[in-house]
């Protein structure tokens, strides 16, 4: 890890050194804060969770080769140098900054109220046709998550794509100054987080807190399908790249046109599971794009994942068999073949936005289709609303089945059954009880969506639908 001396980390992160003056030129080989993942020289980082003080585990670490420790308080008779901090966390964050600041590298920042995992997925498969890629694992998205990914930067790396998740002012920031990125791509201003963020424009707000970290030159890749980020045309002095499906641009209520897009899809041809294919116009030319992934939004996905492919060199074959190759991540679309159904596993998160294209999947399959839904977070005052308006989606995209749980649910039920008087609609105030008489029901043949908010839990259905026989 270049320049990562004991000196310099200790700099970096306004921490006090307490060790051997001759350690403090040694580099670190990696940095983790899972004392499991410890190995010759690398540096610890403890955090305090809910339930356990990473601090506690410091003496295993220096016995598995750890060459120091960050801690916040001091320690007596300690194995190896540790660095004293007022918070480890904040720290961290700090240390990240210093090492992305010595990389030579393109960071591809990613943010959005949906499709930022699907869409990072997408933007990876394009730019691994040309470079070694480095990607955010899993949901290591948020101040925790983002700095250890960093850390995960390594030499043979020549790009790395960040995707950056929030839940509230300030946090964007926080983010971007960690990943400092060269390319910042925004896929959309959605209902979410509304309980901190209150508004449509309180979201366009904290996610556009992206651009205030971008490098020098920096682009903004912005979907300009959008109302709120097709305003955006100017980003730090740079005009913004615009993306979206039809060439015409937007206007706003003045009639003045806004976004004027550069990458757009025509000839959108929907073969239901088997994916997407449209045609994309690019200022190097066209070419016919064949998505793997079912789901219009994954258009929207493969759109930017061609502006970033052309913002960083690749040809138009490169970004075409990039987008060819891409494939879906556990929780997230994921079409699973369980006891002669098809489970759609796309219960990592949940918003309005999300569970209308997710119902909209489920609505081109072939045999009896169930929508298995649960409650989604952080919708603020608006919530019963909101959920009453994914239940009215049920019912105008005629999905035969749902089974619905949770307190705010029940909105989903009233809406489908107004909606569709034909939806057979199960109701349960818990996890639990839906699920035992889900396995009861569901039969061979059958196509299952499962989504909710984290919370909920709803991966624990999945498992039960892939467990059970009938």
């Amino acid at each position: 890890m270049p320049e990562m001396t004991l000196r310099n980390i200790t700099e970096a992160c306004s921490g006090t050194y307490v060790g051997s003056l001759e350690s403090m030129s040694d580099t670190v080989a990696g940095v983790v804060i899972d004392s499991r993942q410890v190995k010759q020289d690398y540096l610890f980082i403890p955090i305090k969770g809910e339930k356990v003080d990473g601090h506690k585990f410091i003496p295993d670490v220096f016995e598995k080769g750890a060459i120091a420790v960050l801690s916040e308080h001091a320690l007596k008779d300690p194995a190896g140098p540790y660095i004293l901090v007022d918070s480890t966390t904040e720290a961290m964050k700090k240390i990240a900054r210093f090492y992305r600041e010595r990389l030579q590298i393109k960071v591809v920042g990613i943010t959005g109220s949906v499709g930022k995992t699907s869409t990072k997925e997408m933007i990876s498969s394009v730019l691994s046709q040309k470079y070694s890629v480095l990607k955010t694992a899993g949901n290591f998205n948020n101040e925790i998550g983002l700095p250890l990914t960093i850390f995960n930067i390594r030499a043979e790396h020549e790009v790395a794509v960040l995707e950056m998740g929030i839940s509230d002012f300030g946090e964007m920031h926080r983010l971007a100054e960690m990943a400092n990125p060269d390319i910042c791509v925004i896929t959309n201003i959605g209902l979410c987080h509304l309980e901190n963020l209150h508004t449509r424009d309180g979201i366009l707000k904290a996610k556009t807190e992206s651009f205030d970290h971008l490098r020098p030159n920096g682009i903004a890749i912005l979907n300009g399908d959008d109302d709120k980020l097709c305003t955006q045309k100017m980003v730090n002095g740079q005009p913004a790249v615009f993306y979206g499906i039809g060439q015409e641009a937007a206007f706003d209520e003045a009639g003045q046109k806004m976004a004027e897009k550069s990458i757009y899809a025509t000839d959108i041809e929907n073969l239901g599971f088997e994916g997407m294919k449209a045609v994309i116009h690019t200022p190097a030319g066209e070419f016919q794009a064949q998505i793997p992934i079912a789901g219009e939004h994954n258009v929207y996905n493969a759109l930017a994942a061609t502006a970033v492919g052309l913002q960083m060199g690749l040809t138009l074959e490169e970004i075409q068999a990039g987008i060819v190759a891409v494939e879906t991540i556990s929780g997230r679309t994921n079409f699973l073949e369980v006891h002669g159904m098809t489970v759609i596993d796309d219960c990592y998160n949940a918003n309005p936005v999300s569970m209308a294209a997710s119902i909209d999947v489920l609505s081109h399959a072939a045999g009896r289709n169930i929508a298995v839904l649960g409650d989604m977070g952080e919708l603020g005052a608006d919530e019963k609303a909101l959920h009453y308006g994914v239940g009215k989606v049920v019912g105008e995209k005629k999905i035969q089945t749902l089974f619905a749980a949770g307190t705010l649910a029940k909105e989903y039920a009233d809406a489908a059954k107004t909606v569709n008087p034909d939806c057979d609609v199960h109701y349960f105030e818990d996890r639990e009880s839906m699920t035992e008489e889900l396995l009861s029901y569901v039969k061979e043949g059958d196509t299952i969506l499962v989504k909710a908010s984290h919370f909920m839990e709803f991966p624990k259905v999945v498992e039960a639908l892939k467990s059970f026989n009938k």
